[in-house]
């Protein structure tokens, strides 16, 4: 997951920034939003396991408005702003926050997975509970770590990598279109709030709300910070290939789930931290193209639809149906990030982060 210094500004100064949506066609410009307000509830859901292939399309309907309205928002922030990954990831880790401490409140609620085949990993979950606020660190890691990887950046990376070169930057939304979506966004929140409160008869409290609620918009202020948008010159030290890059945010999932308890918190969270400042110290050097942002990106659901024949769905299934969604998730994953890195490959031998 690129979460290091995008250096957009140093090869495109302020005149060549993302110009104006209303400058491209309207069907240019909706079937990127298409797309990515489908493949964000997908990648979310489905990518790892999490339904059977039954339940693929209405997860799409009935999730697809929250999880791929919020992540049009966030791309399109970031463009409007001519911002990169930074200001993506900040805003992406606001989302999961306010989706697990606000929306659905999962942060929070010691219930909330006991109807699932999910109920064993509770004691785990308690292991790590954050006293006065008694939410679980281990699952707020999960929780807003998923969001980040699968819901935001992976489907971001993806739809951007099939656009050429001059448009990968540029908005795909004017301000009509933005409160569209927005308020489709919206719409579809309280609509998982409203379906999830009937259903857990659950409540954070005020002081876990306040809590969630801050540190969302710590997290926003920080994304919107100038610096994210200031030129960032190159360095003369070659990026390694693209493949190579992806190798560090698989060793993050895997290394994760290591060690249970705190020590397990601290060894994820020092993972992360490693990464992402090898992808920063990566990213800033010459040579460092979108087919290296591709393989960031998109490593964390690789390596989510590799998991997905060890894991349950939600539901109980049938074996047919299980095996049938883990097969459909390994086929659209491998199709995705394949034709995304061959349009790449077939667009240019090198395409700078400068055109992502």
């Amino acid at each position: 997951m690129p979460t290091g210094p995008d250096p957009v500004t140093a090869d495109h100064p302020a005149a060549d920034r993302p110009v104006a949506a209303d400058r491209l066609p309207v069907r240019r410009r909706l079937l990127p939003v298409i797309a990515l307000l489908l493949l964000a509830p997908w990648a979310a859901e489905c990518s790892w396991g999490g339904f059977a292939i039954d339940d693929f399309l209405p997860v799409l309907i009935f999730l697809g408005p929250m999880y791929g309205g919020a992540a049009i928002l966030i791309r399109e922030t970031a463009r409007h702003l001519g911002a990169g990954w930074p200001t993506i990831v900040l805003l992406a880790a606001a989302f999961g926050v306010l989706q697990a401490g606000l929306v659905d409140q999962s942060l929070f609620n010691p219930d909330y997975l006991d109807d699932t085949q999910y109920a064993d990993t509770r004691a785990a979950a308690e292991a790590t509970l954050v006293p006065g606020l008694e939410f679980s660190l281990r699952q707020a890691f999960d929780y807003v770590g998923n969001h980040i990887v699968l819901t935001i950046c992976a489907p971001i990376v993806l739809i951007e990598s099939f656009l050429g070169s001059k448009r990968r930057l540029r908005p795909w939304l004017g301000r009509p279109g933005l409160a569209v979506v927005g308020v489709i966004y919206l719409l579809g929140s309280l609509l998982i709030f409203s379906d999830i409160n009937d259903d857990k008869g659950f409540l954070a409290s005020p002081l876990q709300l306040t809590f969630a609620a801050l540190l969302v918009l710590a997290l926003v202020a920080t994304a919107l910070l100038p610096r994210w948008r200031r030129p960032h010159p190159r360095r003369t030290r070659r990026a390694p290939h693209p493949l190579w890059i992806g190798l560090p945010v698989i060793l993050v999932r895997i290394g994760a789930d290591l060690t249970p308890g705190w020590a397990g918190v601290a060894i994820a969270l020092g993972l992360v931290a490693a990464v992402g400042g090898l992808i920063a110290y990566w990213s800033s050097g010459s040579g460092w193209g979108q087919r290296h942002v591709l393989a960031a990106g998109t490593a964390g659901l690789v390596t989510a639809a590799a998991f997905a024949y060890l894991v349950p769905p939600y539901s109980p299934a049938s074996p047919a149906a299980a095996l049938a969604g883990d097969v459909a998730v390994t086929v659209v994953t491998v199709a995705l990030v394949g034709a995304a890195w061959w349009r790449l490959r077939r667009a240019s031998p090198t395409v700078h982060v400068g055109a992502s």
